[in-house]
């Protein structure tokens, strides 16, 4: 029933941030540590695999550091959601193999989004992956290091930073909340969860 851990694993919430917002400080976190990760310049040309949740997050707080960012979705309603922003986006069918970008971000969900990325990644880039994939993935790693290309892991990340970006409104997230339910609903939230075309799904707890 109860746990104790330090205080100092403790994130204080603002008291003036909504909490429709402040549940969104995970993936925002998870967000802001390519940042950390990486030493981003403004000028370099920045993919975002993937239109769902992770990838909206990724691709605004990378657009706060880079000029050139783009996100590459096969949902014309969840791209309109960063066009609204100001965020460049394209359709995959529409996506051209040219080999220019700086970095690519892979947050596909999907097994597909690792070779998607090396056919964009230019030599000596970075490949930076949010993607986790069950099973076992074939791929040819001959390119990676005929290129030399930098392949980074990248999952958790600062709260703090997160919790301060949704307190001064330079994240946009309520956007992405799709549909709420109570909690005695609970079932009826997961199965939502599933539907393709949903970002993000909250229970209310009363």
């Amino acid at each position: 029933d109860y746990i104790a851990v330090p205080q100092h694993n403790l994130h204080l919430v603002p008291d003036g941030l909504p909490t429709d917002v402040a549940v969104f400080a995970e993936p925002v976190a998870a967000a802001f540590q390519i940042p950390f990760q990486l030493s981003l310049d403004q000028t370099d040309r920045v993919v975002v695999l993937g239109d769902g949740r992770l990838g909206h997050l990724c691709a605004q707080v990378l657009a706060g550091i880079c000029d050139a960012v783009l996100v590459v979705g096969k949902h014309p309603k969840k791209l309109a959601l960063l066009d609204a922003l100001g965020i460049r986006t394209v359709l995959v069918a529409d996506l051209p193999n040219d080999r220019q970008a700086d970095v690519v971000v892979d947050c596909t969900g999907s097994d597909t989004g690792l070779p998607a990325a090396l056919r964009l990644v230019r030599p000596r880039g970075t490949i930076v992956l949010k993607t986790t994939v069950a099973g076992t993935q074939q791929l040819a790693w001959a390119p990676v290091v005929i290129d030399e290309v930098t392949v980074v892991g990248s999952r958790c990340g600062p709260f703090d930073r997160a919790l301060e970006a949704l307190e001064a409104g330079s994240v946009s997230v309520l956007p992405l909340i799709s549909e709420r339910f109570a909690l005695s609903d609970g079932v009826g939230a997961l199965d939502a969860a599933k539907r393709r075309g949903v970002l993000k799904v909250l229970i209310d707890v009363a």
